[in-house]
């Protein structure tokens, strides 16, 4: 059974959930955002609780039950809480600014980097002496504001043996030795 599909969501207030064949709309304070769901998983709404049943035990229609009840729980979550990632630029130089959609990277190449937000996912940039630069990224969607993170590190990833780059607040990245272990 899945465990994950089972569990259901209940739906805070302030936050609308309808649906219409197949199609799952959230409306919310932070924004409103659409799903589609898989004919296999039925979703029922009652009194302020989400719960969703397959039709069958057939492996597909299993691995979907928990894909879009996570979603869906998602989804609720980001139109009332919202979602935050922040990214740190380790490097001497690296440096971030934000105007308006764009974020202006210096990362070390002969080139400052404009990147171009989508309107869903708004960005600042700090810089305090002495420290790194963090780049704040916010928005409603979860699946949005992952992909943009994800290309924004892609940039510049971390390498093993500085650890310059852009890495996630709290990451951990695996440091090499370098030359002078292999002469050991």
């Amino acid at each position: 059974m899945s465990r994950i599909g089972l569990a259901t969501i209940s739906i805070p207030s302030g936050v609308e959930v309808t649906m219409n064949d197949g199609l799952v709309h959230v409306k919310g304070p932070k924004g409103e955002l659409t799903q589609t769901i898989d004919t296999c998983i039925s979703m029922s709404i009652n009194d302020g609780n989400i719960n969703f049943t397959r039709e069958s035990d057939h492996k597909d229609h299993r691995s979907k039950h928990g894909l879009y009840r996570a979603l869906i729980n998602n989804m609720i979550e980001g139109v009332s809480k919202g979602y935050e990632i922040k990214q740190e630029l380790v490097g001497v130089g690296y440096r971030a600014a934000v105007q308006g959609q764009k974020l202006e990277l210096a990362l070390g190449y002969s080139h400052n980097v404009v990147f171009e937000l989508p309107p869903e996912v708004k960005a600042t940039a700090e810089q305090e002496r002495g420290k790194n630069p963090i780049v704040t990224l916010t928005s409603h969607d979860k699946q949005l504001i992952g992909a943009v993170a994800a290309k924004i590190r892609s940039l510049r990833k971390p390498e093993p043996y500085k650890g310059k780059g852009i890495r996630f607040v709290g990451e951990q990245i695996r440091r090499k030795a370098g030359k002078s272990a292999a002469k050991a």
